[in-house]
């Protein structure tokens, strides 16, 4: 009989250990599928603008047809977001984006006709929405990165959490901060 509370006790701290460590990959898990899909709401936003930009191209270019280095500098950027298959690689090419939307812009302002059109008035509102939600996703996909990083780095889940499968993941953070310091300027 003296025999069973050391074992029952050993019996206690193997279950409660078994339940700390399902409840701690089951977290993990949810963090994971809820940074997995902040990573598709930034990529959809990404793609949505990606999909304006050929009619705002096409928009300033009826007016201004002889700044092709501008539309060029915009169809590579575009191509470079719909290709970016990490953040890191997604943060570089949103700089390259912010800076061919400003050129964009600023050849835009130079037409009045162009400032006057409602087709351009309605891509540019289509573009500060797309751009506000770009924000809002990016918002909330490092606030699910930021999350799994510290469970994963907290003790004891440092411990074991890399041994289940789990590392961390990449903040989707614009390589070039100066790019973004000032959004495209766009009046109306």
């Amino acid at each position: 009989m003296e025999w069973l509370i050391p074992v029952l006790i050993v019996v206690a701290l193997v279950v409660i250990a078994g339940i700390y460590l399902w409840a701690t990959y089951n977290s993990l898990v949810a963090l994971g599928v809820r940074v997995d899909e902040a990573w598709s709401d930034i990529t959809v936003q990404l793609k949505r603008r990606a999909d304006l930009l050929p009619n705002l191209i096409e928009t300033v270019k009826g007016y201004a047809a002889h700044e092709k280095a501008v539309f060029e500098n915009v169809t590579r950027a575009r191509a470079e977001t719909l290709t970016a298959g990490s953040p890191a690689e997604a943060g570089v090419a949103e700089g390259h984006m912010q800076q061919a939307l400003k050129s964009l812009f600023a050849v835009a302002e130079a037409y009045p006709q162009l400032q006057a059109s409602q087709n351009f008035l309605q891509l540019q509102q289509s573009i500060v929405d797309t751009e506000d939600k770009i924000q809002a996703s990016r918002r909330f996909y490092n606030g699910g990165v930021r999350e799994l990083n510290t469970k994963i780095k907290v003790f004891p889940n440092n411990m074991f959490a890399r041994n289940l499968g789990f590392h961390e993941r990449e903040f989707f953070e614009v390589v070039d901060g100066a790019a973004i310091a000032e959004p495209p300027r766009i009046q109306f």
